[in-house]
């Protein structure tokens, strides 16, 4: 995107702390009675449709780092300044359509995840579809809005209000119409026209007054050919987009931002408005990214992918929808993006790649629900179709492939000479078998280790030597994320180099594990802890243990890419997040991470949940943690992510 359509980078400096859902404090929540989805903080993927139990709270997204005064980038000047084009805070300058509300901010409000709920939750859960982005400059005047299908006849919701709808009592036409016939008619329309206003106020006023609760409302038509949405009410969905519009002049944060922008990135895809959906589907990842939360991001990469499909630009909408596909998400969401994935893979004539897709979002949701099994029913139908004339297209692609990596050469070992070399993705040698030792390749660079030599030297993927082994290292570990760690005994003093042999951490470390997300777990003076990329300590280093248990069963040392992890104290179970705040004290004998909460056991073995604040959710009265992750999926029963 050129530089001049938003010169302030996306920052939470100088933000006041957010009062939006993902970052409500736990005192805001009453305690006597259940939570609300808005004041329990679920991800916005996830809207319970039916008010929770007694005594059943629904899951949170709080305990996110970077939810209030998280300081800015490295300088990035605080954005306090004002947009002289739209009077926002420069923090994101959304761009107003032409002169409109948006051109003068709104009064503040509280953040719209306790404003509306509902609205929020379409940030990770309503359908892959969302109005298009603000910028500090003004939009380009958009085309004529391409003319859409006739709706098919749809459940009756706010979004089916049609500015052009005749009563049924219309006077006949003027073309036909006699004299006599004529007065009668310019008194019935007369007539009638107060009672269609009042017909058309009605169901403005059944459509919810938040736009984001209003588009997620929107039942969209899905073309039985391309796949693709239809507003069942193109003048009710421009409404919408005014209205998300209006909300960015007064949207203050990341979170907001990157929600908003990319929900207006839908309406416009959908009006068929590609160019300012794909600007603000971009603007919208940008702030999202900034957050460093795993499903804003996710649902800002899939929002732009789908817009990037309907331009015809698929490997970037491959890439993305691959990208954003995280085991670590909910499966609802991970169903949705699968079924996007496979419409795009459909458009490209990659029918076999598309029925994988199809069958992995229903095997998620596992027959639970119904709208996604008619919508898969239905492309599927259209691959059918398409398979009898032109076949099933070329064989499905890796998701390496997907995401645009290169494709390394892989170990391969002759038993002959009981030496090791490298081989292409075609079994080709492309590195002789000369090496005693030797690991994969990871960042293009892998370690090696020659038989008379009794420490390992770092080559290319060409097999050119970028530390010698005469450099002392008798232990490495892979490159990740630009760093290995090394150490020069073998036991200990462990510290991370670059791929110029500069050592960025220093030796200091009995145990250690790769970066993920910014972060390695480290172990010293007998305690775990956490460094980031420059040595600098983030989580002491005073547990017995940093291991996070996923729901689904992996383990993971160190950080989710949620930026959270399980520590160990005395043999019970906490949760750090990674600015090393405490969000679940060590004092469960077994903790796992769910996708929108924390699933704990007491030492008599029953389960139960907290939220992601730390609060309690389900009590601890279950037998195992199918029973738990049972009683969350009802709670967000009747949840659409909104794609």
């Amino acid at each position: 995107m050129p530089a001049d359509r938003n010169p302030h980078p996306p920052t939470e400096a100088a933000v006041p702390a957010e009062t939006s859902q993902d970052a409500t404090p736990a005192s805001a929540a009453p305690a006597p009675a259940p939570r609300t989805p808005d004041q329990a903080g679920v991800p916005a993927e996830t809207a319970p449709a039916r008010p929770a139990p007694p005594r059943t709270k629904v899951p949170t997204q709080a305990g996110v780092p970077g939810q209030a005064g998280v300081p800015g980038q490295a300088g990035v000047p605080d954005q306090t300044g004002v947009s002289a084009q739209s009077g926002v805070p420069a923090q994101v300058a959304p761009a107003p359509r032409a002169p409109e509300p948006s051109d003068v901010p709104a009064p503040a409000e509280p953040a719209q995840d306790d404003a509306a709920p509902a609205a929020a939750w379409q940030e990770t859960a309503a359908t892959p579809h969302e109005p298009a982005a603000a910028t500090d400059q003004p939009d380009p005047v958009p085309g004529p809005p391409a003319v859409p299908d006739a709706p098919a006849p749809a459940p009756a919701t706010p979004a089916d209000v049609s500015a052009e709808s005749t009563p049924a009592g219309a006077a006949p036409s003027a073309d036909t119409a006699g004299p006599a016939d004529g007065v009668a008619a310019d008194q019935e329309a007369a007539e009638s026209e107060p009672a269609d206003q009042e017909a058309d106020i009605e169901r403005r006023e059944a459509r919810p007054a938040d736009p984001e609760q209003a588009l997620a409302a929107v039942r969209w038509r899905l073309d039985p050919e391309t796949l693709r949405e239809e507003a069942p009410d193109p003048a009710a969905l421009r409404e919408i987009r005014d209205g998300l519009t209006t909300k960015l002049g007064s949207a203050l944060d990341n979170r907001s931002r990157a929600r908003l922008l990319s929900l207006r990135s839908v309406a416009s895809r959908i009006l068929g408005e590609l160019d300012d959906a794909v600007a603000d589907g971009r603007l919208a990842l940008t702030y999202a990214e900034a957050t460093g939360e795993l499903r804003r991001t996710a649902l800002a990469r899939a929002r732009l992918a789908e817009v990037l499909r309907w331009r015809g630009e698929y490997a970037e909408a491959d890439r993305l929808f691959a990208e954003a596909n995280s085991p670590e998400l909910p499966d609802r969401l991970r169903a949705v993006l699968h079924e996007h994935a496979g419409r795009s893979c459909y458009d490209q004539g990659r029918l076999t790649e598309a029925c994988l897709h199809f069958e992995r979002a229903l095997d998620l949701r596992q027959g639970e629900d119904g709208e996604l099994n008619a919508r898969t029913t239905l492309a599927l139908d259209a691959v059918t179709e398409r398979a009898a004339t032109g076949g099933f297209g070329p064989k499905p692609r890796s998701r390496e492939t997907l995401l645009g990596g290169e494709r390394h050469p892989v170990p391969t070992f002759d038993e002959e000479q009981e030496l090791w070399g490298y081989a292409d993705a075609e079994g080709e040698l492309v590195i002789a078998h000369r090496y005693a030792e030797v690991q994969p390749f990871r960042e293009g660079l892998a370690w090696v280790r020659r038989p008379e030599a009794s420490r390992w030297a770092l080559i290319d993927t060409a097999g050119a030597a970028l530390i010698e082994a005469n450099n002392g290292y008798r232990a490495v570990g892979s490159f990740s994320e630009g760093l290995s760690w090394v150490s020069m005994d073998g036991k200990g003093r462990w510290m991370a180099v670059d791929r110029t042999n500069i050592v960025k951490i220093p030796p200091g470390y009995e145990d250690v594990r790769p970066f993920r997300g910014g972060l390695a777990a480290v172990r010293q003076n007998g305690g775990w802890g956490a460094v980031d990329r420059t040595g600098q300590v983030v989580v002491p280093t005073r547990y017995h243990g940093l291991t996070t248990a996923l729901a689904d069963g992996r383990q993971v040392d160190g950080f989710t890419e949620d930026g959270l992890a399980g520590v160990e104290l005395a043999g019970r179970r906490g949760v750090v997040d990674r600015t090393g705040r405490v969000l679940v004290p060590p004092a469960y004998p077994s903790l796992v991470v769910h996708p929108v909460a924390f699933l704990v056991a007491d030492e008599s073995g029953r389960w139960g949940a907290l939220d992601r604040r730390g609060e309690l959710l389900i009590d601890l009265e279950h037998p195992g943690r199918a029973a738990v992750v049972a009683e969350i999926d009802r709670l967000l029963a009747d949840t659409t992510p909104v794609l």
